[in-house]
C-alpha cells in the first residue's frame, strides 16, 4: 500500500529568496484563499525570517500583516510555520532570552502553529531556548539541521545531530538544504538514519533548487521516510528558491506516494496574484539572475535566502570598485567577473573561518569577507585586511563552537589583534533588556499593543521601528521605488530610440549631498550638510554634528591637513552602542585605533585609523550613507 506524503508551500521564503521584499498585508489577504483552494498544502510558510523586517523597512506594521496573514489558514485549518534563527531571534544579530521567549507567546497569539529553528552553527545550545519557549508559548518546536557541504558535515554528523536535537526538546525535525547542495543519496542517507532512530518524529525536507539537485533530493527524502516536503511555486519557483509544486507533485505521484489533487484553477489564481505583486513594485527588487539555476553554486554553497541581498550588494560594490578602477587608470571588472571571484574566494576562506554551515548570519558573514577579500585585492592589497566585528564574534566562538578550526592565516591576524576566543555560552553575553525597550516605550508614549507586539517589535528591531514609527522607512521606500522605476523607465526607452532627446523622467525630490566647483580650472568636489534633525539609527542615537564644506583628499593631503577615507561603502556611525565615547574634533588619534564604524552589507564593520593625528573635522555624518573613498575626518 502507497504511503501517504504532505507538501507544505513555503510562501515567504519564495520572496525572500527572490529579491528583498515580501508582498503588502492587502496583497497576502488576497492570494491567501486562492493558496487554500488548491487543496494541497498541509502547510504555509507566512512568517519569520526577514518577513517582519521588511515590512517595517516599507513602513508597513509587521503585526498585522501576521495576524492577517495567518487567519485564514488557521480557519481552514491548514498549519502555519515561521523560520527562527535561535540565538538571533528574527533578525541579523543575538537578542536577550526575555524578547526570544516573547515570541514564541506572541507569534501563536497573533497565529503561527509551527516554529522552524535553526542555529547558524547547528549550536544545541542556542536552540535549546527555542524548544523550550516555543512549547511554552504552544507551538509546535521544529529544530533544523542546518545542511552544508563539507569534509567534517558528514550524513552520521546530521544524524547525531538531530539526536541531539530530539534530546533537548524538538518535537519535528527539519533537513534545511538552504543552498540546495545536500547530495541526493546522503539527503536520504540522514532522513533514514534520522527515522530508523525516532520513527515517530515529523521529518520534514526543505530544499533550495539553486544547483539542481533538490527534485532528486526531495525523492530521495520522500522515499526514506520524509513526511513533508517544502515547494514553490510558479513565477517563483526553481532559480535560487524552490523546486515547483507541480513538478513535485508529478514526481512523487509516479513514485508511488498518496497526495490530495491540485485545484489547477486555484492554482493559475495563485500564479496570477503573485505575478501581479511583483508587476506592482515586488518585481523592482528581483535581480534577474535570481531567476536562474546555477550549477557553479555546488562549489561555493551560498544558500538561496542570501542571494537576493548578494545580487544588490554586487551592484553597489561593482559601481565602487570601477570608480576606483578608473580613478587609478585600471580596467573595469564586470559583475560576471566580480560574480566569479566571489565564488572562488568563498571556496578559500571558508575552510580558513571553520566551515561555518552557510546559512543565515554566517553566510554573509562568509560572503563578505570573501567578497571585501576580492575587492581588496583587485586594488592591490592583502587578503583579510576588512573583517567586520560580527564575524570576529563568530570566529572567536560568541556564537558556539566552529566545527573546524580557524585556518592559520586567521589565527595570525587574532592573536596579533589581542583576540581572546570565548568558550561560555553565547546566550550569557546577551542579559535581559525587554525593560530597558519597555522603559522606551513608555518614554515616547508609544502603546505596547496587543499582546505586547509593538513593545516585541521595538525590542527585536529597534532601527526599522523607530524609522516606522517616525514615518521615514515609508518615505525612503518610496523615494527608493521612484528612482528605481525611474532609472527602468529611462533604460527602456533609450533601448527604444536612436535619438539624443532626453528624457523627462520624474526623480525623487532629494536635495545634493554634493557639487563639483571649478576654481581656475581645477575640479573639487564640495560636501554640503543641511539643518535636519539626525535620524534613528541601528546603533545609537548620539547627536551628529553639523560639518562645514570640505575638500576631499588628493593623494592623502587637503592642503596641511591629512584625510582618512572610508575603505568600504555603508552607513557611517561614530559609535555602535549608546555607551560608547565617540571621537570628537581635538582628539588625538594613533593609527589602529577605532575611530568609527560602517555598516555594510548587514554587518558592522570596525573602522580602524590609518594614520595618527588630532581631529580637526569630522567630515562624515553619523547616520548617513558613505561611499568608498569618501572623506570621513581631517586630522593634523
Amino acid at each position: 500500500m502507497s504511503r501517504p506524503i504532505k507538501l507544505a508551500l513555503v510562501y515567504r521564503d519564495m520572496w525572500q529568496s527572490a529579491g528583498k521584499y515580501v508582498p503588502r498585508v492587502d496583497q497576502l489577504i488576497r492570494v491567501a484563499q486562492p493558496i487554500i483552494d488548491m487543496g494541497c498544502f498541509s502547510r504555509v510558510e507566512t512568517n519569520g525570517g526577514g518577513f517582519e523586517q521588511v515590512n517595517l523597512l516599507f513602513g508597513e506594521n509587521p503585526n498585522r500583516a501576521v495576524r492577517e496573514w495567518t487567519q485564514p489558514f488557521n480557519d481552514a485549518g491548514i498549519q502555519t510555520q515561521m523560520l527562527e534563527r535561535g540565538l538571533n531571534g528574527i533578525r541579523m544579530s543575538p537578542v536577550s532570552a526575555d524578547i526570544r521567549r516573547l515570541m514564541f507567546a506572541l507569534k501563536k497569539k497573533q497565529g503561527t502553529d509551527i516554529a522552524r529553528s535553526f542555529d547558524g552553527l547547528n549550536n544545541p545550545q542556542n536552540l535549546e531556548n527555542s524548544f523550550k519557549f516555543a512549547k511554552e508559548g504552544g507551538m509546535i518546536a521544529q529544530g533544523a539541521l542546518s545542511l552544508t557541504f563539507s569534509p567534517l558535515h558528514t550524513v552520521e554528523y546530521y544524524i547525531n545531530l538531530a539526536d541531539q536535537y530530539i534530546d533537548i526538546g524538538a518535537e519535528e525535525i527539519c533537513i534545511k538544504d538552504m543552498a540546495g547542495i545536500g547530495r541526493p543519496v546522503s539527503v536520504g542517507k540522514i532522513v533514514k538514519g534520522i527515522k530508523d532512530r525516532h520513527p515517530n518524529i515529523l521529518v520534514q525536507y526543505h530544499g533550495h533548487s539553486t544547483p539542481g539537485f533538490s527534485v532528486a533530493s526531495s525523492l530521495e527524502a520522500a522515499r526514506a521516510g520524509a513526511d513533508i516536503i517544502d515547494v514553490g511555486m510558479e513565477p517563483l519557483s526553481w532559480g535560487t528558491g524552490h523546486a515547483d509544486l507541480l513538478t513535485i507533485h508529478a514526481m512523487l505521484k509516479d513514485a508511488g506516494f498518496q497526495l490530495p489533487d491540485i485545484n489547477m484553477k486555484a492554482y493559475m489564481e495563485v500564479r496570477r496574484l503573485t505575478q501581479e505583486f511583483m508587476d506592482d513594485f515586488l518585481g523592482e527588487y528581483i535581480n534577474p539572475l535570481n531567476r536562474k539555476m546555477n550549477s557553479l553554486l555546488i562549489g561555493p554553497g551560498l544558500p538561496g535566502g542570501m542571494m537576493g541581498s548578494l545580487m544588490a550588494d554586487l551592484e553597489k560594490n561593482i559601481r565602487s570598485l570601477n570608480k576606483w578602477m578608473n580613478k587609478n587608470g585600471k580596467p573595469e571588472i564586470t559583475q560576471g567577473d566580480l560574480l566569479t571571484r566571489l565564488f572562488d574566494e568563498v571556496e578559500y576562506v571558508w575552510p580558513q573561518m571553520g566551515y561555518p554551515p552557510l546559512v543565515t548570519p554566517f553566510s554573509q558573514y562568509v560572503k563578505n569577507v570573501a567578497l571585501m577579500n576580492v575587492i581588496q585585492m583587485a586594488k592591490g592589497r592583502e587578503r583579510w585586511s576588512i573583517i567586520s566585528d560580527n564575524t570576529w564574534g563568530m570566529l572567536m566562538g560568541r556564537s558556539g563552537q566552529l566545527l573546524g578550526p580557524l585556518g592559520e592565516e586567521l589565527q595570525a591576524i587574532a592573536i596579533n589583534e589581542k583576540r581572546e576566543p570565548y568558550t561560555g555560552t553565547p546566550q550569557d553575553l546577551y542579559p535581559d533588556e525587554l525593560e530597558i525597550f519597555a522603559a522606551e516605550m513608555d518614554k515616547n508614549g508609544w502603546d505596547y499593543g496587543e499582546d505586547d507586539e509593538e513593545l516585541f517589535e521595538l525590542a527585536m528591531h529597534p532601527a526599522q521601528y523607530k524609522d516606522y514609527k517616525s514615518g521615514k522607512a515609508k518615505e525612503k521606500f518610496l523615494a527608493d521605488l521612484e528612482e528605481r522605476r525611474a532609472k527602468k523607465a529611462q533604460t527602456t526607452a533609450h533601448s527604444n530610440t536612436s535619438t539624443n532627446v532626453p528624457i523627462p523622467v520624474t526623480t525623487p525630490n532629494v536635495a545634493p549631498k554634493s557639487i563639483t566647483v571649478d576654481v581656475d580650472g581645477e575640479k573639487f568636489k564640495v560636501n554640503i550638510s543641511y539643518d535636519e534633525t539626525p535620524s534613528n539609527n541601528p546603533l545609537t542615537e548620539t547627536p551628529t554634528p553639523l560639518v562645514n564644506k570640505t575638500v576631499p583628499a588628493q593623494n592623502g593631503i587637503t592642503g596641511n591637513f591629512q584625510t582618512i577615507e572610508a575603505p568600504l561603502e555603508g552607513k557611517f556611525y561614530l559609535t555602535k552602542e549608546s555607551s560608547e565615547r565617540p571621537v570628537k574634533i581635538g582628539d588625538t588619534i594613533h593609527e589602529g585605533d577605532t575611530i568609527a564604524y560602517i555598516e555594510s552589507m548587514k554587518v558592522i564593520n570596525a573602522i580602524a585609523a590609518d594614520k595618527s593625528g588630532k581631529i580637526v573635522e569630522i567630515v562624515a555624518k553619523h547616520g548617513e550613507d558613505i561611499e568608498e573613498d569618501d572623506v570621513m575626518f581631517k586630522i593634523v
